[in-house]
């Protein structure tokens, strides 16, 4: 079996899905256990801190880990870091039998922070049997330190192993998500994957077959697609599980005028309603004919003003990047989402006689389609539940690059979709 550690709702599960192989994942969560359950995703709800290894022994060909990441990350309050000797320390002891857990974590500013080291505990366990043959873990930068030292351990043990930082947007994901990786092997050198993307798109060359350029969000979200009409404006919804009321204003204009087919815009590319939405198929495959669909609308009044784009959350260094870009980081904080649509002033807007759209909350369908989950995947809980677990998740098309070659398996594109 493969054993995936943290399993939240999928990222890695969903990968191997792709690839033709299914793992068993501990998760505590509720709602991403239901959300496992309802993509017919083995699960064992428990604390992986307190699980016994001992049902895995002797079965486990694969491990899978992305621990919490909350107390290590820019977006937390980082106490994770300030306990870092404390995780060293447990890494070490566990990797020689040693359980000091309990009184470490006495010492801990973050009761999380000792999580990044229970791989190590069900490694050490494992490395009896002869296993597993290949690891995978995934975490925040300011944890590549940490995986060095799993990483020396490891190689003692007779593993080739990798770590370093890898940004999820060379591998076709609509995000610049750098995370600190890890890969290790009994049986190939282990190595990180060849990148299918770049920030500018390289040419196939005697060196190498070359790279497309980065998907934008608009791309991932079927925004702005001339076969297609142009989308309806439309809210993002409310913190939690609230609603939000449908925008006054400028919006309510524009989405009034649209229905009686006077608004005709063409370069600007607005939200698409979630009936649109849940229709969209993925750019990385081919899309069925629609030449029955009604032309692309021509371009008049306030839509030539305004552009969207994608700010991260309300603090003042957010990232803002434009629809045509990879999104920024996701992660959703202690408020459900914080995540806004945006619309700043086109290229060459030099009136200002219309007030500028409202911002409009990402919606969790958008912010699943650009971690890469499926548009139709059975996201359980409210919105604020939702939000945290795709925060939370590997982007699937970057797991299933790194997992395709310890499974043999060549990566297909037609066969993974963003919007299934």
């Amino acid at each position: 079996m493969v054993l995936d550690l943290f399993a939240g709702p999928g990222g890695w599960s969903h990968a191997l899905t792709i690839l033709g192989a299914r793992d068993v994942g501990l998760e505590w969560d509720e709602w991403a256990c239901k959300t496992r359950a309802a993509a017919g995703q083995l699960t064992i709800r428990t604390d992986v801190a307190m699980y016994p290894v001992r049902p895995f022994l002797g079965k486990t060909t694969g491990l899978i880990a992305s621990p919490p990441c909350q107390a290590w990350s820019m977006a937390g309050k980082r106490r994770g870091l300030l306990d870092q000797p404390l995780v060293h320390q447990a890494v070490a002891d566990l990797a020689t039998g040693r359980d000091t857990r309990a009184k470490l974590l006495t010492s801990c500013l973050d009761e999380r922070s000792l999580l990044a080291a229970e791989p190590m505990r069900y490694l050490h366990a494992l490395k009896q049997h002869g296993q597993p043959e290949w690891i995978a873990m995934e975490e925040v930068p300011d944890v590549l330190p940490l995986w060095r030292q799993y990483a020396a351990i490891l190689r003692s043990w007779g593993f080739s192993v990798w770590t370093g930082i890898l940004n999820a947007a060379d591998y076709g994901v609509p995000q610049t998500r750098r995370r600190a990786i890890l890969l290790a092997s009994r049986t190939r050198t282990a190595e990180p994957p060849p990148p299918t993307h770049a920030k500018t798109a390289e040419p196939e060359s005697l060196f190498g077959p070359g790279r497309a350029q980065w998907v934008s969000m608009a791309q991932a979200l079927g925004w702005g697609a001339t076969d297609r009409p142009v989308p309806t404006v439309c809210a993002g919804g409310g913190p939690g599980g609230g609603p939000e009321p449908f925008p006054s204003g400028s919006r309510k204009t524009l989405s009034d005028a649209r229905d009686r087919g006077t608004w005709k815009p063409q370069n600007a590319v607005l939200l698409p309603s979630r009936r649109e939405a849940r229709g969209r198929t993925t750019p990385h495959r081919a899309r069925e004919d629609r030449s029955a669909d009604p032309p692309a609308p021509t371009l008049t009044g306030q839509a030539r003003q305004w552009a969207w784009s994608l700010r991260s959350n309300n603090q003042s260094n957010a990232t803002i990047r434009s629809i045509e870009e990879p999104a920024g980081t996701l992660f959703f904080g202690h408020r459900a989402n914080e995540c806004v649509w945006i619309a700043e002033p086109s290229p060459g807007n030099t009136t200002d006689q219309q007030p500028a759209p409202e911002s409009i909350r990402i919606t969790a369908h958008e912010a699943g389609v650009l971690q890469t989950f499926p548009a139709d995947f059975p996201w359980a809980g409210n919105k604020g539940q939702v939000f945290g677990q795709i925060g939370n998740a590997v982007p699937p098309w970057l797991a299933a690059h790194l997992l395709a070659p310890h499974l043999n398996k060549v990566l297909n594109p037609d066969d993974f979709t963003l919007a299934a």
